[in-house]
């Protein structure tokens, strides 16, 4: 008796330990897999949230457009998909989208109004509307003044008849690249001219401001730049 009792009490903890063994590794393997887990489930975005895409595909008329977000205008325009009407502006000459507005007090409302510095583009459904080209071609003739200035580097301007619907315009043209805009007159604020044309289902309408035609052919060339860099890939 009093050798099993003094070889009792080891061989219950040999066998306590025995027992233990397999636990703490059980516990181990299960402490692994939770970080594990817990390693490839943790979220990777930063504080700020996803970004947004730099460029949204648009279909406006049936016409595709890769349109970059930092140039639409409004709000409620910028999403992905079939569009009637979408509103742009280009920094100008850079064609770069423009940064977020500053934010205009009544105080710093005077030093906010500094000059125009982009290019306004409006890309809207035509719905089988009089093309631009036959707008130039067949309505415009009616209203214009005979006389045509000369022209002045390149560029020939002709006076609309004041008692005409385009009164207060001139219409400007040049060739190589090719140019056609309808601009007012600088009065209280600062003449500004519309260039238009058609890409498939869409009409483009360009605006900017009369000033900049002392460098015409750097203006259409821009505008031509941003209709090459607009449009998607065409089958």
């Amino acid at each position: 008796m009093t050798v099993f009792s003094a070889v009792s009490p080891r061989s219950h903890r040999m066998r306590a330990r025995a027992h233990l063994v397999p636990i703490v590794l059980s516990g181990t393997v299960a402490v692994s897999a939770v970080a594990l887990v817990a390693y490839l489930l943790w979220p990777t975005w930063g504080v700020g949230g996803a970004n947004a895409p730099d460029k949204l595909p648009m279909s406006v008329g049936g016409t595709l457009f890769n349109v970059p977000m930092a140039a639409i205008r409004m709000k409620i325009q910028r999403h992905s998909g079939p569009q009637e009407r979408i509103d742009l502006d280009f920094l100008y000459p850079s064609l770069e989208p423009p940064g977020a507005p500053k934010h205009v007090t009544a105080d710093t409302v005077d030093e906010a109004m500094q000059p125009i510095d982009r290019i306004f583009l409006s890309i809207a459904a035509h719905h089988e509307a009089l093309a631009p080209e036959q707008r130039i071609s067949t309505i415009y003739p009616r209203y214009l003044d005979q006389a045509a200035a000369m022209p002045e580097d390149g560029l020939t301007m002709r006076m609309f008849r004041s008692e005409t619907p385009y009164g207060s315009e001139d219409l400007f043209s040049g060739a190589n690249p090719v140019l056609t805009a309808r601009c007012t007159r600088d009065a209280a604020t600062p003449g500004m001219c519309l260039s238009e044309r058609r890409v498939d289902g869409a009409d483009l309408t360009f605006r900017f401001p009369r000033s900049w035609l002392s460098q015409w052919r750097e203006v259409a060339s821009a505008m031509d730049r941003l209709t090459l860099q607009l449009r998607g890939p065409r089958g």
